[in-house]
């Protein structure tokens, strides 16, 4: 399959830049603390898709907007429509948040969220489907679907979050809607670390750069890979793991580091 440019993309419902190979998004209604709609979701969805295939991009960073990075599923545009839906139209719209996630998961590309005030509902699963996290002290992060009368398992949330945070402490936040303060998550292993609302963006932004400086055809392949050792045992994942370095070790980025090492000099690594 070609591959595919997404550097100069417009996409509708959210910005999006594309610099040095990072992607920057953010969702684009700072007056409403930016929730989600039926048109931002399907657009998330076949943008995240579409980043399998894309060679101008090596790493997003999700992005608060107006100090707020997602309030959920928007109360009037989606919460409303569905309440009048049948059980068909209901399953079509839960399987499509569903494939959200599942394309993140699936992008090959590590995905940075940078959260700054409210993270809710759906806004919270958009951070635990990242692959790293960072947040400000003043973020706050909850998984609101019984607040609703739904729930808790929405979007692979009683998936990935006890994977995270473990089987308790996503049991609490999931039966009780509560808020998790940005504290409770750094201790708890949801963020990887607070900073400061202005160096957020710019710490977010070096950590992809980072990343996209390294092997990126490499890095590829530990995401898939920290995804699917989820299911497997630890011999199988042994030999999944044996399998994926030999084929890195095929690359041109391999013998590019073995070349660097020798002449005491720093890899260049091209992602081939």
């Amino acid at each position: 399959m070609k591959p595919r440019s997404l550097a100069g993309l417009r996409p509708q419902h959210f910005l999006w830049k594309v610099e040095g190979k990072v992607a920057q998004l953010r969702l684009d209604r700072p007056d409403r603390k930016n929730p989600l709609t039926f048109d931002s979701y399907a657009e998330l969805r076949d943008t995240f898709r579409d980043l399998a295939y894309a060679d101008d991009v090596d790493a997003v960073v999700l992005l608060p907007n107006g100090g707020n990075f997602c309030s959920g599923g928007d109360v009037h545009d989606i919460i409303g429509p569905l309440v009048k839906m049948d059980m068909k139209e209901l399953l079509a719209f839960t399987r499509m948040t569903g494939d959200v996630v599942k394309a993140m998961i699936g992008c090959g590309k590590p995905i940075i969220a940078a959260v700054d005030g409210v993270a809710v509902g759906a806004g919270a699963i958009l951070a635990m489907s990242a692959d790293i996290r960072i947040a400000t002290p003043e973020a706050k992060t909850a998984f609101l679907f019984t607040r609703v009368g739904l729930a808790g398992c929405d979007m692979g949330a009683c998936a990935i979050l006890p994977r995270i945070i473990g089987q308790g402490r996503a049991a609490e936040l999931l039966y009780t809607g509560r808020t998790m303060t940005a504290p409770e998550g750094e201790r708890w292993g949801f963020y990887n670390r607070l900073v400061d609302a202005e160096a957020l963006e710019a710490d977010a932004l070096e950590i992809a750069a980072r990343i996209v400086a390294g092997p990126t055809f490499a890095h590829g392949i530990t995401k898939t890979q920290l995804n699917h050792e989820w299911s497997m045992g630890l011999e199988q994942a042994i030999e999944a793991e044996a399998q994926a370095q030999a084929i890195c070790m095929q690359t041109k980025d391999f013998e590019r580091a073995y070349h660097a090492f020798v002449a005491k000099q720093k890899p260049v690594f091209e992602g081939n």
